[in-house]
């Protein structure tokens, strides 16, 4: 899967409208192949990020679950921490 969809359930605060979309929009990316569409292809483009991002907003706000919500400046740290080692 791309490396740039992150996940958006379970954060604190919780995800926003534009981290949403920026995850439809690299979903859509990756299943068209596009990076930008054509302009022939550009409104079926826009149509399946809105509703990939209609889907996502659905999917999130029907998730439940009892661990406790996580900190994004530690995930992000974890991230970066990963990074560091794999990359150095």
């Amino acid at each position: 899967m791309c490396r740039n969809i992150k996940t958006l359930f379970n954060f604190e605060p919780p995800a926003t409208e534009e981290e949403i979309r920026a995850s439809a929009l690299q979903f859509v990316r990756k299943l068209s192949g596009f990076n930008k569409p054509s302009q022939a292809n550009e409104a079926a483009f826009d149509l399946a990020v809105a509703e990939v991002s209609a889907s996502a907003r659905t999917l999130l706000a029907s998730l439940h679950t009892h661990a406790p919500s996580r900190d994004r400046e530690i995930e992000a740290e974890k991230a970066r921490e990963r990074s560091r080692l794999r990359f150095g």
